[in-house]
């Protein structure tokens, strides 16, 4: 499972982060969500997303 973000130039994932552990609906879908997901082996504990890197990218 992969995720696409479009943000504006002023995100962070560290706001995004902040902002997320306050949100009871983010925090009820991801708990949901665990249990259909599980970790990438090098990812560090706790940790769900990791970044990757863009390979492919359209011009249209």
């Amino acid at each position: 499972m992969f995720m696409i973000l479009e943000t504006v130039d002023e995100f962070t994932f560290e706001r995004k982060a902040e902002q997320d552990a306050t949100n009871p609906i983010i925090a009820k879908w991801e708990h949901l969500m665990w249990g259909f997901q599980q970790p990438i082996p090098w990812a560090k504990p706790g940790e769900k997303w990791v970044l990757m890197d863009r390979i492919f990218k359209s011009g249209l």
